[in-house]
């Protein structure tokens, strides 16, 4: 771990800093959202309490840390600020991250973590789901485990990634009665079986809830480029039983308010600091949260400054790291 000197940066690195944000920012719409500076950058670190952090695209991309991550995660622990981290990436438990975080050189323990899996295992205890019941799974182990580890049944994920039908004169595919919930996460291996299962579930399974962990459209599920998001899983199910779920990952108010319960700090104290506008951003600004946006995932400046858009965060950077480094200045 690089100890706190050695992130110094130079005056002259500061100014490119901040000139790098500032590039081609819109002077109509720079009014409602700010580059990060020396002197914000130093304001925003006092004025809160806790900093919550998106995970893909923010620490990392891929299984490979995004510069500078390291440094300023240690710099802010050391002034004393609570840092938590919230993924809508459903694929993990918090136990499997809490693994990755340590395999990449990171002290993150699962109580610092909210994924959306666990968020929607959660949801299901808290709102009091029947053990008798099962859940239906079109997603990864990360959702079974933390079904598990609530008391839950899980079905489905991975195991029925190769699974085929064969349309034919006849044929009725047959369902589990007792499954009396469907969950829909990211799903590497999606099929027809698992879209058919899930769609039989909520239709004709009485009272049968539908969860989604999140709509994410697109992630950077590796460092290179980015792949289609829960958003797509859940896209194929909505169309199918005509339905909206219940979406337990950000933005909802559900994740937030299981936040504010454990940490009992109040949101104008908190910072949400992530790479999408619509899920990490508007968590923040639905919450009263302070917002800062970061140029290193699926949002650029140019889609920041897009006439369209309407998310604004209270400010950008390129990455994680600019929120030490322009502080010290």
């Amino acid at each position: 771990m690089a100890k706190e000197n050695d992130a110094k940066i130079t005056d002259r690195e500061v100014i490119a800093i901040e000139k790098e944000n500032m590039v081609n920012v819109d002077s109509e719409k720079s009014s409602t959202y700010r580059s990060l500076t020396s002197e914000s950058a130093k304001d925003l670190i006092e004025s809160v309490d806790a900093f919550l952090f998106d995970c893909d695209g923010v620490i990392w991309k891929g299984d490979k840390l995004i510069d500078g991550v390291p440094e300023a995660l240690q710099a802010l622990r050391s002034m004393g600020k609570r840092l938590v981290f919230v993924t809508n990436n459903s694929t993990k438990s918090r136990k499997q991250y809490a693994r990755k975080f340590g395999t990449l050189g990171l002290h993150v323990t699962e109580e610092e973590i909210f994924s959306s899996s666990f968020a929607a295992a959660m949801f299901l205890k808290l709102n009091g789901f029947s053990r008798d019941k099962k859940v239906y799974v079109i997603g990864e182990e990360g959702i079974l485990e933390e079904l598990a580890l609530a008391g839950f049944t899980g079905l489905g994920g991975p195991e029925d990634g190769k699974k085929t039908i064969q349309l034919k004169s006849n044929f009725l595919f047959e369902h589990d009665k007792d499954v009396g919930a469907v969950i829909v996460g990211l799903d590497q291996y999606i099929n027809f079986y698992k879209l058919q299962y899930a769609t039989l579930c909520i239709r004709e399974n009485p009272g049968c809830l539908f969860i989604a962990t999140n709509r994410d459209a697109v992630g950077h599920l590796t460092d290179l480029q980015e792949w289609p998001g829960a958003g797509c899983m859940v896209a194929a199910v909505c169309g199918s039983v005509q339905k909206e779920p219940v979406v337990v990952g950000k933005p909802s108010t559900f994740l937030m308010d299981f936040l504010l319960e454990r940490y009992k700090i109040d949101t104008s104290k908190m910072c949400m600091v992530g790479d999408r506008l619509d899920t990490d951003i508007l968590f923040g600004r639905n919450a009263g949260c302070k917002t800062l946006l970061v140029l290193s995932g699926v949002t650029a400046l140019s889609d920041l400054n897009d006439s369209s858009n309407t998310i604004h965060p209270d400010y950008y950077t390129s990455n994680v790291s600019d929120i030490v480094l322009l502080s010290r200045k």
